[in-house]
């Protein structure tokens, strides 16, 4: 079952929480690979579930756990409690924006 779909992407739950992990894994180590994670100033005003501050980290399509190069349009959003607060995508936003995968 899809636990977010983004765009025709479906992401599993266990997909999300092993993005999750590896962000925050590098968020608390204050370390980041390709200048991720970093913080997610939520311009387009989601409500989240948790507070922040957010962080956003590369979700993949290929279920690979991101690494650097091209971070693609999808990405998990934690806060520095490793709370998700959600999954958000490129994917139908127009410019730079973020729209929330379902």
């Amino acid at each position: 079952a899809c636990a977010a779909t983004c765009g025709s992407v479906c992401y599993t739950s266990s997909a999300i929480s092993a993005a999750q992990e590896a962000g925050y894994d590098l968020y608390s180590a204050n370390d980041d690979v390709s200048n991720y994670p970093h913080e997610y100033r939520n311009y387009e005003g989601f409500d989240f579930p948790v507070s922040g501050t957010y962080y956003e980290f590369p979700i993949l399509r290929s279920g690979a756990v991101y690494s650097g190069n091209s971070p693609g349009a999808d990405r998990v959003v934690f806060n520095g409690n490793d709370q998700l607060a959600g999954v958000i995508t490129h994917t139908g936003a127009s410019g730079n924006n973020f729209v929330a995968c379902d």
